[in-house]
């Protein structure tokens, strides 16, 4: 009885952090990126403004980094930039892992792009 009761609160509780850690039912994946930002260059990379990457941020990050950056339930992200390179950034968006859910079909490419050049300018 207590191996069901210890894996029905696991369960309750991996449900509660993929909703709060940006998982929902809408696939992003098609849909419009923010305005602001710019499309893809032909190397695939995402030219945008930091308002655009803000945008994605806003809703899909903010509950588990906090506004600031700062972290909460994820890591502090204010010098992400100086501890991990690009292609690492875009990798743990993409994949996930310790504790993140991947956002490979959530978000589309162009959006995880405008992230991680934003990201990777965070510098402390």
């Amino acid at each position: 009885m207590k191996k069901w009761m210890a894996l029905a609160a696991t369960a309750a509780l991996l449900a509660i952090l993929t909703v709060a850690c940006g998982g929902n039912d809408n696939n992003n994946a098609s849909s419009t990126p923010p305005s602001s930002e710019a499309p893809a260059s032909p190397g695939g990379t995402t030219t945008t403004s930091g308002e655009g990457a803000e945008t994605i941020y806003k809703a899909q990050c903010i509950t588990c980094h906090a506004a600031d950056l700062s972290g909460g339930v994820g890591p502090n992200l204010t010098n992400v930039g100086a501890r991990l390179s690009t292609d690492e950034i875009s990798s743990r968006i993409h994949n996930g892992g310790g504790g993140m859910p991947a956002f490979k079909g959530t978000l589309s490419d162009d959006q995880i792009n405008t992230l991680v050049n934003w990201l990777s300018t965070m510098k402390g």
